[in-house]
């Protein structure tokens, strides 16, 4: 009787409410739909007004198919062959996905580096910015020589075009830590290990998907840049061979797979960022 007692006791307090993690978990989950809605939802509505306009244009104009054609004309080649353009879509896919976590894995370990040392910041920054400031188009070929014709140079392009946005924000995220916190934990003498893991790490989660934002679609770019000079898989080979047969509809028919490429994967970044960084202000306004 005593321990049930306290059990009931222990149910009326704050935080034992009954369906209280429930409920937080449900007003979550719906702020997240409702944030994707107000995103999805003008986006799509420009985008119907954009292809009606264009729809009308093509045809008003009389404007060769082999120039550009109407989006009618561009849906019904991508979905009258839905397997070609999405195995190929695959594949890019799998390329990008595989440059963002390499590159951005060597960047936050170059961050974190650079954040203990100002010495290998010097170091490794102007190393960094000349990698950035290359062209890709320029180093592709060379990959290719490299590293043969299979998925290794588009992944490694994917990788490079990644990490210089993703080094550089989580650089100053580990950095932005709160003086009186950093303060704390040397005064209870914590290791760096323990700065980084439970203080520098969390701090710098917001500024590490600010640039995951800008870095996702930059693999896909970086994937299709690959594939526009090795093999005959992928988005990028299809774009190519498509504008050297001057079979427009095809070409934009990728183009768009590639836009719901891009698309999907800033969502999904998105939503992710959401689950993760609940607690952050940006969240909480």
């Amino acid at each position: 009787m005593e321990r049930s007692a306290r059990q009931q006791r222990a149910e009326h307090l704050p935080g034992h409410e009954p369906g209280v993690t429930r409920a937080a978990s449900g007003r979550l989950r719906l702020s997240i739909r409702l944030a994707a809605l107000g995103y999805l939802v003008p986006a799509a509505m420009a985008a119907l007004v954009l292809m009606v306009g264009w729809e009308l244009w093509v045809r008003l104009a009389d404007v060769p198919v082999y120039i550009v054609p109407g989006p009618l004309k561009v849906l019904r080649r991508l979905f009258g062959d839905v397997g070609f353009f999405a195995g190929h879509g695959a594949t890019t896919l799998m390329e990008a996905g595989a440059g963002f976590l390499l590159g951005s894995l060597v960047a936050v370990i170059a961050a974190t580096l650079m954040a203990h040392s100002r010495l290998l910041e010097r170091i490794l920054l102007p190393l960094a910015v000349v990698v950035k400031v290359t062209p890709i188009v320029a180093i592709a070929p060379l990959f290719v020589i490299w590293f043969g014709f299979g998925s290794a140079p588009k992944i490694l392009i994917a990788a490079i075009i990644t990490f210089f946005p993703v080094m550089v924000n989580a650089n100053v995220g580990l950095r932005a830590v709160d003086p009186g916190s950093l303060d704390l934990f040397k005064s209870l003498h914590a290791s760096k290990t323990e700065i980084l893991l439970k203080l520098r790490a969390p701090s710098s989660l917001p500024y590490l998907f600010a640039a995951f934002r800008i870095a996702v679609p930059l693999s896909v770019i970086g994937a299709v840049v690959g594939e526009w000079f090795t093999g005959d898989q992928g988005l990028g080979s299809v774009i190519i061979v498509a504008h050297n047969d001057l079979d427009t509809p095809t070409l934009f028919a990728a183009i768009f797979s590639l836009a719901i490429i891009g698309v999907s994967l800033t969502l999904a970044t998105f939503y992710v960022e959401k689950r993760t960084l609940f607690w952050h202000n940006s969240f909480l306004a």
